[in-house]
């Protein structure tokens, strides 16, 4: 007879406050057959918090044996087992441990829910005081500087709010290269310590947030930047739309749709654009 397959729960952690776990993650924490956990020891130190013992066996998840440490649990889950996922902080999978656990169960046929919990993400885009109707998440930009700017020009044009992940010796460098393809002027948010003791907002232009970082900050970061400004073909000068156009390059366009592109995007002939790039050429400044 074929075992009934089990089930696997995401279980959102708090972010800081541990009083924000919700009730049912105290509930799956005892009841889990297995639990697997990005680090075992901040998993006893919640579980010693909210005054579970659980009964299962607990297992690490982390990103360095993740790919390894699946198969597994597939196998547990395919028995039968009820297996609780859980991360340091946040929702399981998002810039964390737990996509490929969810991929491979699906493939499976395994049943996967969640005990939605505290996220990084949506508190600061809600404390952001940046338009929230509309947004992406990013997670964590490359650590070397060239790759951090090509990734920053892929959504230069981008109009929806942005949300990154970034860890706080990078900040800096982070909201400097912000300023350098997204336009110092840029809004934007510096989310620092979430529902923790010394929770921060810093809210302002990008490249003023720059200069703020410079001089150091600590503890966990999450930035919000308000999308590409939507402005009709009046408010773009020559300037901007060779600029847009450079950025496009950068990333790895050929100028002809490059110009193309800008064009489109700004509602506007492509001779004009052209113009504009044949015009900052002749002057030796692209």
């Amino acid at each position: 007879m074929t075992a009934t397959p089990g089930i696997l729960v995401l279980a959102g952690t708090p972010i800081g406050d541990v009083s924000d776990a919700p009730p049912r993650l105290a509930e799956e924490l005892a009841g889990a057959d297995v639990i697997a956990a990005e680090d075992t020891r901040r998993l006893r130190r919640l579980t010693q918090a909210l005054g579970v013992t659980p009964k299962g066996r607990v297992v690490s998840y982390f990103e360095g044996n993740e790919s390894a440490r699946t198969p597994e649990l597939v196998e547990e889950l395919v028995k039968g087992a009820r297996v609780l996922l859980v991360t340091d902080a946040g929702m399981p999978s998002v810039s964390d441990p737990g996509y490929r656990l969810v991929a491979a169960a699906v493939e499976r046929d395994v049943r996967v829910t969640a005990v939605p919990g505290p996220s990084a993400v949506l508190t600061a885009l809600a404390l952001s005081g940046l338009p929230v109707d509309r947004f992406c998440f990013e997670g964590f930009l490359p650590r070397k500087a060239g790759e951090r700017l090509s990734r920053l020009r892929e959504v230069a044009g981008e109009r929806r709010t942005l949300v990154y992940f970034e860890a706080p010796h990078r900040l800096d460098d982070t909201l400097a290269a912000m300023a350098e393809v997204f336009g110092a002027d840029r809004r934007a948010a510096v989310c620092r310590e979430l529902t923790k003791t010394y929770e921060e907002v810093k809210r302002g232009p990008v490249g003023e947030l720059a200069e703020w970082a410079a001089e150091g900050v600590r503890g966990e970061i999450t930035v919000v930047v308000t999308g590409a400004p939507e402005r009709g073909p009046e408010e773009l000068d020559a300037a901007e739309l060779v600029r847009r156009v450079r950025v496009r390059e950068e990333a790895g366009e050929r100028r002809k749709e490059a110009i193309a592109a800008v064009a489109a995007d700004a509602g506007l002939p492509k001779r004009e654009v052209f113009d504009a790039v044949v015009a900052v050429k002749n002057a030796g400044g692209l």
